[in-house]
């Protein structure tokens, strides 16, 4: 990320289609045509991890599995896997706006069993599938394994299940393996369909010249098959029951702070091994993405510790985090990697130097800039190790933002952008990033369609709600390509020579 580029932020699940959700189908793959032909260098995306929480892509039940959501029905009758009657006259939502997860999740269900079954009555996709079980055996049997007991257990978390198979004991989970094999063998094959259709996807755009920007929550999920196998990673007590959680206290995106309700790590266990879980994760991550965007950074310096039983994440205490120790072992084991810095929030001098030693390139949100005085957000600030964007996933989209403004916040921000006549608060946000000195300028689908609030993807420390914006069909228009293209040409962050060097 040492040239001059640009991107754009939208979510699988946002792409539009009659599925339901956004998947690894065509709109997908007109994404990047879109992309190529706008002269940009990266699509930024969410977590592709399964969710589990609130439907949320940082909470999820495994941080290597794959969302099953985004799996596409047109591409598995086209691998002769599902009948067009299968799928094609089922409803997934009346509202092609809005993802309705619930209902996804009574719908999808029966035509993916329909595929499994198909699969693996086939010669040539059974033994795909048992080549994708050897080359992920690293994760996939216990992944399989935790979601059928789940299953078994009514979806609760193993938090909730009976304590020997809570307890992980060998011998009882063999016996739960014998018991539901074929639920396992569903939740196996339909990983094998989630990796070969997003790498057949990641293929194309990197052949397009589009690089693919992935996300990396800090954390993972309290129910998750990693606090299931491997609870010695995490603060628990001697039930393997969380002793804390994580969150952060009051920042800009939350006046109240915000309480995730993820575990937190035992950092000391995790040296002790000389974080070899760390390096295999981000090992993984790598192997979907190009560049990867870590959350929470601040996270690795100091983190916020809360107890369990706290309603809100106001009282806690910050604790230290493992520091540049674990990003040396993995540069050790792994070289130097394109790695984004969400370093947002409360940041002190101690997290800011654990970035400035490792040099990667931190966040710029131009919608914190207008806070009064000479922030530090305002891109005469911007520095060229940086990506600077006109907000995240959880930020409101930029007419939302700038309608809550007063009259004089308003006046601050079309002054400081020379806002023109003609230019709508969205364009003149995208030029006052795009003009930046930061290599890398990242805006969101939204601002780029000039949407509205109620296209907003997240609203953090609320439940519900949240990460159901889509795209519809034919809503990006020329106008909005020939935008977007002249204004990447006009400040230099065009593909070709001025693209990205990862």
């Amino acid at each position: 990320m040492k040239n001059r580029s640009s991107g754009v932020l939208m979510h699988i699940t946002s792409l539009p289609n009659k599925l339901g959700i956004g998947t690894f189908g065509q709109s997908a793959y007109d994404f990047v045509d879109f992309l190529e032909e706008t002269e940009q260098t990266y699509w930024q995306i969410l977590p592709l991890t399964t969710t589990s929480y609130g439907d949320s892509p940082y909470q999820s039940f495994s941080a290597i599995a794959g969302n099953t959501n985004l799996i596409d029905f047109d591409l598995l009758e086209k691998d002769g896997l599902l009948a067009r009657e299968d799928y094609f006259t089922v409803n997934f939502g009346n509202d092609l706006a809005v993802v309705d997860y619930a209902l996804l999740y009574e719908k999808r269900r029966p035509i993916l069993e329909k595929a499994v079954i198909n699969a693996l009555e086939n010669i040539k996709y059974a033994d795909e599938i048992e080549l994708f079980k050897n080359n992920n055996k690293s994760w996939l049997a216990d992944y399989a394994e935790y979601m059928a007991i789940k299953e078994h257990f009514g979806y609760q978390s193993f938090i909730y299940w009976e304590n020997d198979i809570k307890m992980a004991k060998p011998y009882v989970r063999e016996q739960y393996r014998l018991r539901l094999a074929d639920i396992i063998e569903y939740y196996t094959v339909t990983q094998y369909f989630f990796f070969k259709q997003w790498f057949e996807l990641k293929g194309y755009a990197n052949k397009k010249g589009i690089k693919i920007i992935g996300d990396m929550p800090i954390y993972v999920s309290a129910d998750s098959v990693e606090m299931w196998t491997k609870p010695e990673l995490f603060k628990v007590d001697n039930n393997n029951d969380p002793l804390y959680v994580a969150g952060c206290p009051a920042d800009d995106f939350s006046s109240e702070g915000q309480l995730w309700g993820n575990p937190v790590y035992n950092w000391e266990k995790h040296k002790e091994q000389n974080f070899r879980w760390w390096v295999y994760r981000i090992k993984e991550s790598f192997k979907l993405y190009d560049v990867l965007r870590i959350d929470h950074f601040k996270g690795f310096s100091d983190y916020w510790q809360v107890d369990k039983a706290a309603i809100t994440a106001k009282v806690g205490t910050w604790e230290e985090g493992p520091g540049i120790g674990l990003f040396e072992a993995i540069k050790k084991q792994l070289g130097v990697l394109p790695i984004i810095a969400e370093n947002l929030g409360f940041i002190d001098s101690k997290a800011e130097k654990l970035l400035l030693d490792l040099g990667y390139p931190g966040m710029k949100i131009l919608q914190f800039a207008f806070g009064g005085g000479d922030n530090l957000y305002l891109p005469h600030h911007y520095t060229q190790n940086s990506v600077a964007y006109t907000g995240t996933h959880d930020n409101d989209v930029v007419n939302g933002w700038y309608n809550e403004l007063d009259d004089q916040g308003k006046m601050f921000v079309n002054t400081y952008l020379d806002r023109r006549a003609d230019e709508s608060i969205t364009q003149a946000m995208i030029r006052g990033i795009h003009s930046s000195a930061s290599n890398l300028s990242i805006i969101t689908m939204q601002d780029l369609l000039d949407k509205g609030t109620d296209s907003r993807m997240n609203v953090p420390s609320t439940v519900g709600g949240n990460w159901q914006w889509r795209m519809k069909v034919g809503e990006l228009k020329e106008k909005h390509k020939k935008f977007l293209k002249e204004i990447t040409i006009l400040y230099s962050r065009e593909r070709g020579t001025n693209g990205a060097n990862i």
